[in-house]
Protein backbone atom coordinates (compact mmCIF):
# COMPACT_ATOMS: atom_id res chain seq x y z
CA UNK A 1 0.00 0.00 0.00
CA UNK A 2 1.34 3.43 -0.97
CA UNK A 3 1.27 6.00 1.81
CA UNK A 4 0.50 9.45 0.47
CA UNK A 5 2.65 12.14 2.06
CA UNK A 6 1.06 15.48 2.79
CA UNK A 7 2.68 18.38 0.96
CA UNK A 8 4.52 20.99 2.98
CA UNK A 9 2.96 24.43 3.07
CA UNK A 10 4.89 27.70 3.06
CA UNK A 11 3.89 31.27 3.82
CA UNK A 12 4.81 34.06 1.36
CA UNK A 13 7.11 35.44 4.06
CA UNK A 14 9.00 32.16 4.19
CA UNK A 15 9.52 32.30 0.44
CA UNK A 16 10.55 35.96 0.53
CA UNK A 17 13.60 35.41 2.76
CA UNK A 18 15.17 33.09 0.16
CA UNK A 19 16.19 35.89 -2.16
CA UNK A 20 19.85 35.31 -2.99
CA UNK A 21 21.64 33.06 -5.50
CA UNK A 22 22.86 30.95 -2.57
CA UNK A 23 19.27 30.25 -1.54
CA UNK A 24 16.75 31.22 -4.18
CA UNK A 25 13.06 30.36 -3.99
CA UNK A 26 10.12 31.54 -6.06
CA UNK A 27 6.45 30.66 -6.08
CA UNK A 28 4.01 30.41 -8.93
CA UNK A 29 0.55 28.99 -9.52
CA UNK A 30 0.27 27.86 -5.92
CA UNK A 31 3.57 25.99 -5.63
CA UNK A 32 7.01 26.81 -4.19
CA UNK A 33 10.22 26.10 -6.07
CA UNK A 34 13.80 26.06 -4.79
CA UNK A 35 15.93 27.18 -7.76
CA UNK A 36 19.24 27.30 -5.91
CA UNK A 37 20.70 24.34 -7.85
CA UNK A 38 19.46 25.87 -11.11
CA UNK A 39 21.41 29.03 -10.29
CA UNK A 40 24.49 26.95 -9.56
CA UNK A 41 24.21 25.10 -12.88
CA UNK A 42 23.85 28.32 -14.87
CA UNK A 43 26.01 30.64 -12.78
CA UNK A 44 27.29 33.58 -14.80
CA UNK A 45 24.59 33.26 -17.44
CA UNK A 46 22.70 36.40 -18.39
CA UNK A 47 19.59 34.21 -18.58
CA UNK A 48 19.58 34.03 -14.78
CA UNK A 49 19.05 37.78 -14.41
CA UNK A 50 15.20 37.76 -14.54
CA UNK A 51 15.09 34.88 -12.05
CA UNK A 52 17.54 36.52 -9.64
CA UNK A 53 15.65 39.81 -9.94
CA UNK A 54 12.50 38.02 -8.78
CA UNK A 55 14.06 35.87 -6.07
CA UNK A 56 11.68 35.34 -3.16
CA UNK A 57 8.69 36.58 -5.14
CA UNK A 58 5.58 35.12 -6.72
CA UNK A 59 5.98 34.90 -10.51
CA UNK A 60 2.60 33.45 -11.42
CA UNK A 61 2.15 36.20 -14.02
CA UNK A 62 4.92 34.57 -16.08
CA UNK A 63 2.77 31.49 -16.71
CA UNK A 64 -0.51 30.43 -18.28
CA UNK A 65 -2.61 28.98 -15.41
CA UNK A 66 -4.25 26.44 -17.74
CA UNK A 67 -1.13 25.00 -19.39
CA UNK A 68 1.31 25.86 -16.57
CA UNK A 69 3.70 26.88 -19.33
CA UNK A 70 5.23 30.23 -20.26
CA UNK A 71 2.69 32.75 -21.50
CA UNK A 72 2.92 33.35 -25.24
CA UNK A 73 2.18 36.17 -27.66
CA UNK A 74 2.23 36.68 -31.41
CA UNK A 75 5.58 38.04 -32.55
CA UNK A 76 4.89 41.17 -34.65
CA UNK A 77 7.78 40.41 -37.02
CA UNK A 78 7.41 36.67 -37.66
CA UNK A 79 3.72 36.33 -36.87
CA UNK A 80 4.57 33.20 -34.83
CA UNK A 81 3.58 32.39 -31.26
CA UNK A 82 6.52 33.13 -28.99
CA UNK A 83 7.17 32.98 -25.25
CA UNK A 84 6.09 36.27 -23.68
CA UNK A 85 8.96 37.40 -21.44
CA UNK A 86 8.79 41.21 -21.11
CA UNK A 87 11.12 40.99 -18.10
CA UNK A 88 13.74 39.31 -20.33
CA UNK A 89 14.36 35.82 -21.62
CA UNK A 90 15.39 33.39 -18.89
CA UNK A 91 16.85 29.91 -18.42
CA UNK A 92 15.25 27.19 -20.61
CA UNK A 93 13.30 29.67 -22.74
CA UNK A 94 14.22 29.26 -26.40
CA UNK A 95 15.52 32.30 -28.32
CA UNK A 96 13.02 33.94 -30.69
CA UNK A 97 15.14 33.03 -33.72
CA UNK A 98 17.54 30.18 -34.57
CA UNK A 99 20.77 30.46 -32.61
CA UNK A 100 23.93 28.35 -32.64
CA UNK A 101 24.40 28.72 -28.89
CA UNK A 102 20.96 27.36 -27.99
CA UNK A 103 21.15 23.91 -26.42
CA UNK A 104 17.82 22.18 -25.94
CA UNK A 105 19.01 18.86 -24.49
CA UNK A 106 18.32 19.87 -20.88
CA UNK A 107 15.20 17.71 -20.62
CA UNK A 108 12.26 19.27 -18.81
CA UNK A 109 12.36 23.08 -18.37
CA UNK A 110 12.69 24.00 -14.70
CA UNK A 111 9.08 25.18 -14.37
CA UNK A 112 7.93 21.73 -15.51
CA UNK A 113 10.41 19.74 -13.43
CA UNK A 114 8.57 19.50 -10.11
CA UNK A 115 10.59 16.49 -9.00
CA UNK A 116 13.80 18.53 -9.11
CA UNK A 117 12.61 21.93 -7.91
CA UNK A 118 9.14 21.93 -6.33
CA UNK A 119 9.38 21.79 -2.53
CA UNK A 120 5.79 22.39 -1.49
CA UNK A 121 2.67 24.50 -1.76
CA UNK A 122 2.14 28.20 -1.17
CA UNK A 123 -0.52 28.85 1.43
CA UNK A 124 -3.68 30.41 0.05
CA UNK A 125 -4.29 32.13 3.38
CA UNK A 126 -2.03 32.55 6.38
CA UNK A 127 -3.00 33.66 9.84
CA UNK A 128 -1.32 34.59 13.10
CA UNK A 129 -2.02 32.85 16.39
CA UNK A 130 -0.70 33.42 19.88
CA UNK A 131 0.65 30.32 21.62
CA UNK A 132 0.73 30.52 25.40
CA UNK A 133 2.72 28.10 27.50
CA UNK A 134 0.72 27.86 30.72
CA UNK A 135 3.71 26.36 32.57
CA UNK A 136 6.24 29.11 31.80
CA UNK A 137 3.78 31.87 30.75
CA UNK A 138 5.82 32.30 27.59
CA UNK A 139 3.78 33.89 24.79
CA UNK A 140 4.72 33.57 21.14
CA UNK A 141 2.95 34.91 18.04
CA UNK A 142 3.54 32.74 14.99
CA UNK A 143 2.35 32.88 11.40
CA UNK A 144 0.84 29.63 10.19
CA UNK A 145 -0.79 28.32 7.02
CA UNK A 146 -4.54 27.85 7.15
CA UNK A 147 -4.09 24.46 5.47
CA UNK A 148 -1.79 23.12 8.20
CA UNK A 149 -2.88 20.69 10.89
CA UNK A 150 -2.16 21.42 14.54
CA UNK A 151 0.59 18.81 14.38
CA UNK A 152 2.26 20.78 11.58
CA UNK A 153 1.81 24.00 13.53
CA UNK A 154 3.46 22.24 16.46
CA UNK A 155 6.47 21.60 14.21
CA UNK A 156 6.68 25.32 13.52
CA UNK A 157 6.54 26.05 17.23
CA UNK A 158 9.38 23.67 18.11
CA UNK A 159 11.99 26.37 17.54
CA UNK A 160 10.43 28.26 20.44
CA UNK A 161 9.93 25.21 22.65
CA UNK A 162 11.72 21.98 21.78
CA UNK A 163 9.40 20.02 24.11
CA UNK A 164 6.13 21.27 22.61
CA UNK A 165 5.01 17.70 21.95
CA UNK A 166 4.93 17.12 25.72
CA UNK A 167 2.03 19.53 26.03
CA UNK A 168 -1.68 19.20 25.49
CA UNK A 169 -2.88 21.89 23.11
CA UNK A 170 -6.17 23.58 23.94
CA UNK A 171 -8.36 26.41 22.71
CA UNK A 172 -11.06 27.90 24.89
CA UNK A 173 -10.44 25.03 27.34
CA UNK A 174 -11.12 22.45 24.62
CA UNK A 175 -8.47 19.89 23.78
CA UNK A 176 -7.56 20.17 20.12
CA UNK A 177 -7.39 17.43 17.53
CA UNK A 178 -3.78 17.65 16.36
CA UNK A 179 -4.61 15.99 13.04
CA UNK A 180 -7.05 18.73 12.09
CA UNK A 181 -6.58 22.33 10.97
CA UNK A 182 -7.46 25.38 13.03
CA UNK A 183 -10.72 25.79 11.10
CA UNK A 184 -11.61 22.12 11.53
CA UNK A 185 -11.03 22.60 15.25
CA UNK A 186 -13.61 25.42 15.17
CA UNK A 187 -11.02 28.15 15.72
CA UNK A 188 -12.35 31.04 13.63
CA UNK A 189 -10.21 33.24 11.41
CA UNK A 190 -11.41 36.77 12.06
CA UNK A 191 -8.80 38.70 10.05
CA UNK A 192 -11.31 40.10 7.55
CA UNK A 193 -13.71 41.20 10.28
CA UNK A 194 -10.88 42.92 12.16
CA UNK A 195 -9.81 44.70 8.98
CA UNK A 196 -13.31 45.91 8.17
CA UNK A 197 -13.89 47.10 11.74
CA UNK A 198 -10.36 48.58 11.93
CA UNK A 199 -9.59 46.51 15.02
CA UNK A 200 -5.96 45.87 15.96
CA UNK A 201 -5.88 42.15 15.23
CA UNK A 202 -2.63 41.64 17.17
CA UNK A 203 -4.46 42.47 20.39
CA UNK A 204 -7.24 39.99 19.60
CA UNK A 205 -5.41 37.01 18.14
CA UNK A 206 -6.82 33.55 18.70
CA UNK A 207 -4.92 32.00 21.61
CA UNK A 208 -3.74 28.42 21.88
CA UNK A 209 -2.91 27.27 25.40
CA UNK A 210 -0.32 24.60 26.09
CA UNK A 211 -0.64 22.46 29.22
CA UNK A 212 2.38 20.43 30.27
CA UNK A 213 1.70 16.69 30.48
CA UNK A 214 4.56 16.03 32.88
CA UNK A 215 5.17 12.57 31.43
CA UNK A 216 8.74 13.16 30.21
CA UNK A 217 7.97 11.40 26.90
CA UNK A 218 9.67 14.14 24.92
CA UNK A 219 12.53 14.79 27.34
Amino acid sequence: MTIKTRPKYFTPNEVAVHNTVDSLWVSFLGKVYDLTTLCYKHQGSILLKPIISNAGKDISHWFDPKTRDIRTHTDPVSGCRMPYTPHGRFVHVAPPYPSSDWCNDFGRPWWRDEAAYCIGLLSVKTRFVRVINTLTQQKQVIEVCSEETLQEILQRYLKHNAHAASYTWKYDRRELDMEKTLADNDIPDEDEEFYELKIDEEKHLQQLHLYFNDDLTEA
